[in-house]
């Protein structure tokens, strides 16, 4: 997995019910692009994860991103 500041990280629900979680990668922590991700969700939470096989990686166009 590979993401760059700006971009956004896709969670899927794990059980039904459960909605995806979509957050905005802030700070990316690990070595080339590599988790882990410092992460602002929708309610300004803030959170360092690494992310399992139920997360992707939404890019952003690179004009997009925050620098």
């Amino acid at each position: 997995m590979e993401a760059h500041t700006g971009d956004r990280l896709l969670t899927h629900g794990r059980t039904v019910g459960q909605h995806d979680r979509v957050a905005e990668i802030i700070e990316v922590l690990g070595d080339g692009g590599s988790p882990p991700y410092r992460l602002r969700f929708e309610d300004g939470h803030e959170s360092i994860r690494s992310p399992g096989p139920d997360s992707v990686v939404q890019h952003t166009a690179p004009e997009d991103r925050k620098r």
